[in-house]
Formats: C-alpha cells, sequence, structure tokens
C-alpha cells in the first residue's frame, strides 16, 4: 500500500517541476485545489507526474491522486490491474510515473487480541537512488487527469513493515513504463526490490492527518 510519499526540492524534481509548468493544466488546477510540488505528499494532492503525450512523447503534467468510485481509490494491485475493470484500460494504455524521494509506510502490528493496529512510520526508498520512479496509472475524470499508484509483494528487506510495497521502476525503464504499446507485466517483473529505510522521528517530515 502507498499512502504518502515526499517530494525533495532536489535538482531532478525541479526539472520535472519546471518541465509540468509549461502544461496548459496547470492553471485549470490552480483554479480549483492547487498544485502540491515538493513536501509530504498525500491522496487528493495534485503533483507532477510523467505520462506520453498526444504525440507519444515523454512529458509531465499535474495529476489528482486517487480514482473516484465507490470510496477514493489510490492504489491498485499489479497482480489484479489488468483484471479489473477499473484499471484494465489504464494498465493496457494509459501508464504514468510518480516522481518521489521517498515513500512512507507504517508498520503494520498485530497484537495479542490478533487485532490489526499501525505502529512506527518508517521512509523508504531504493538502494543508491536519488529519485523513486512509483509506477502508477491514470485515467481522465470530468476533463483532468488523475492517477493511481501501483502495489505489488514487498521485497524481504521491508516485509516486516507491511505486506505491499509500490511498485518502482528503475530509471532506465522510466520512458518504457509510459509507452502505450510496452508490455507492463513484463516490465513490472524488473522493478525494483532492493531498498533502504529509516524511522520517522514524530516531529519529522509531519503534517496533520
Amino acid at each position: 500500500m502507498c499512502c504518502r510519499y515526499w517530494a525533495d526540492e532536489s535538482p531532478e524534481i525541479r526539472d520535472i517541476v519546471m518541465e509540468m509548468n509549461r502544461s496548459p493544466l496547470v492553471k485549470r488546477w490552480q483554479k480549483t485545489t492547487g498544485i502540491v510540488t515538493s513536501g509530504e505528499i498525500r491522496p487528493t494532492d495534485v503533483v507532477p507526474v510523467i505520462a506520453p503525450n498526444r504525440r507519444g512523447e515523454r512529458a509531465v503534467f499535474p495529476m489528482k491522486w486517487g480514482f473516484s468510485g465507490k470510496s477514493l481509490l489510490m492504489n491498485a494491485r499489479v497482480e489484479t490491474a489488468a483484471a479489473k475493470p477499473m484499471f484494465r484500460d489504464a494498465w493496457a494504455r494509459n501508464r504514468c510515473i510518480v516522481p518521489a524521494s521517498w515513500y512512507f509506510e507504517w508498520e503494520h502490528l498485530t497484537g495479542r487480541d490478533g487485532k490489526k493496529k499501525t505502529g512506527d512510520k518508517y521512509m523508504i526508498q531504493p538502494k543508491g537512488s536519488t529519485v523513486t520512479w512509483l509506477g502508477g496509472l491514470y485515467r481522465i475524470e470530468d476533463g483532468l487527469p488523475v492517477f493511481v499508484v501501483l502495489t505489488r509483494e514487498p521485497g524481504e528487506d521491508i516485509r516486516f513493515i507491511h505486506d505491499r510495497m509500490p511498485l518502482i521502476l528503475p530509471d532506465d525503464l522510466v520512458g518504457e513504463w509510459i509507452r502505450p504499446d510496452a508490455d507492463p507485466a513484463e516490465l513490472a517483473e524488473r522493478a525494483m526490490t532492493d531498498m533502504v529505510f529509516e524511522k520517522v522521528q514524530k516531529e519529522e517530515h509531519s503534517r496533520p492527518i
């Protein structure tokens, strides 16, 4: 599961934000919800997302996090996205990349009574990477683009935190992932699972829940 991530004001992220600012969609979003380009990102925020333009070329657009349904859908499972009516068209043709510095996850624990509870909050990113490229799907709602983040089984090092993690692509697959004619199932098999993590102190990187 992925329901929070962080974007630094790093050179890489700044370049992506600058590219997004050339999109005419920026003015449309600014009239409604506004756009978040750094700090802690959460569902319903509008953020920079990499996707193909009408010519099939790499571009950056402001997109809102979450598909509308009976409830807000912020994630889609890699294992079932191709079959789920909500996601199958986007899985086949409308794939995107969400640039992040790292993502957040809360440790999920089971008490002696068998009830689930949340524990410590962790910041997680691929080992040796400066940008965390989250694989996602997008679609158009009310004339504006929205996205979900794909999730998969976690790597062994972070399995103790949660039984899911985002689909994270290496640098050299970012362009491939967004190509409408690419095979997402094959690319997903090459996702990154070797992560580094750190417990977040309560006063760090926090916005009120």
